[in-house]
């Protein structure tokens, strides 16, 4: 079957380039995996990029980026990747500890942030704060769309609210709030926001196309989301239990999701739903975590171990039904929810069906996304593939 892509030269001297269709000797069955995910090119698309010991083995995009302009699915295509964004401040984080700028994951977040101390979660430790264990997954006060999109805002309303269960003792996933507490880290750090970081020391050295705050002069690049295609499952409030509907529309009945995606919510810096980048963005990224990448190393093999450490495991304080997923330091790990490629993974799904991760064992740094809302089935179908090639 053709496919349209073809295996470029992949010798030292080859240029590193993010916008080259690669299929390196080998990856064939990766690719053909990639291609089977994409059901109806004509409505929606993705790109994949995984890179192997700081050199890209896979990049390739096919279906439709923007269906009414008639857009095709490019390497540079620009996708909202939502909790992949996480994975991406938490490197930030990881950052700032190595060299000292913030002390480390086991110090009490109260030590650095006094307000945080309210009603007992100064004990909390950053990295369990990072771990979705801070009992501060759902607002107690209503945000207001002004509030939510002023991430230093929302973690002052988030320090001065009692948790709701004892903080450590048990995880939630944060799923709008993390983003606004790993802010406040950063700005304790020092005057840099963390979108500025970011674009500083992170996508900046490695001319990785990846923002946690879009500039404007990028909106015609980014593709616009197509709903998922299955139907939503019925479910009902839980009058006893409001906090998962309560995270979700921070307790003001806000469609969050669409106003992350908004022209306001892409300017805003979000740290834990609103990144914008590309899949040769994202696996570039991840590869720098592990292994040196055009020159640049993220973050030493001691951080790397760190991060990954295991703190939130199991079922969660609400619990849904499993699978269940795991966390370290504000990056996903191996789990019934995703296995990932080795005991050694780490690094973040989005919600609509992305899927990236670093790994250390293979120095693999690996993006499938996606503009068509769904399941991660398609990323880890892949990731399976992927996981056949390397033995």
């Amino acid at each position: 079957m053709t496919h349209g892509w073809r295996d470029d030269d992949m010798t030292q001297e080859s240029p590193k380039k993010a916008d080259r269709t690669v299929v390196a000797p080998g990856y064939e069955p990766v690719a053909e995996a990639f291609f089977a995910t994409i059901a109806d090119g004509r409505a929606s698309g993705a790109s994949l990029a995984i890179w192997k010991d700081g050199l890209p083995v896979v990049q390739l995009a096919a279906g439709t980026a923007d269906r009414p302009a008639g857009t095709a699915f490019a390497l540079d295509t620009l996708i909202p990747i939502a909790s992949v964004t996480k994975g991406l401040a938490s490197l930030v984080i990881a950052r700032l500890i190595e060299r000292g700028d913030l002390p480390s994951y086991d110090t009490p977040v109260g030590e650095v942030w006094p307000q945080f101390a309210a009603y007992g979660k100064g004990d909390v430790s950053i990295g369990d704060l990072l771990a979705h264990r801070a009992g501060l997954s759902a607002p107690r006060e209503a945000l207001t769309e002004e509030v939510f999109l002023d991430s230093l805002a929302t973690a002052d309303v988030l320090a001065a609210q009692e948790p709701l269960w004892k903080a450590g003792a048990s995880h939630q996933y944060h799923a709008f709030t993390h983003g606004a507490l790993t802010s406040k880290l950063v700005s304790l750090a020092g005057s840099r926001s963390l979108g500025t970081v970011f674009a500083e020391e992170i996508a900046g050295p490695l001319g990785a196309e990846a923002w946690v705050g879009l500039p404007a002069e990028f909106d015609g690049r980014v593709a616009p989301l197509v709903a998922d295609p299955r139907p939503a499952p019925a479910s009902a409030p839980d009058e006893a239990d409001p906090w998962p509907q309560r995270a979700m529309d921070l307790g003001a009945g806000i469609d969050v999701v669409g106003l992350v995606f908004s022209e306001r919510g892409r300017r805003a810096e979000l740290p834990g739903v609103n990144g914008i980048a590309s899949a040769p963005a994202i696996a570039k990224i991840w590869s720098a975590a592990v292994t040196p990448t055009d020159g640049t190393r993220l973050i030493s093999a001691e951080t790397a171990d760190a991060l990954r450490a295991p703190r939130s495991i199991g079922r969660p304080q609400f619990a849904g039904p499993p699978p269940y997923q795991a966390w370290g330091a504000g990056v996903m790990i191996p789990s019934h929810w995703e296995w990932y490629l080795t005991e050694y993974s780490f690094g973040h799904d989005g919600a609509n069906g992305q899927v990236s991760f670093a790994d250390p064992h293979h120095k693999i740094g690996f993006a499938y996304l996606t503009n068509q809302i769904g399941d991660w089935e398609r990323g880890q179908s892949v990731v399976a593939a992927l996981s056949r090639v390397l033995g």
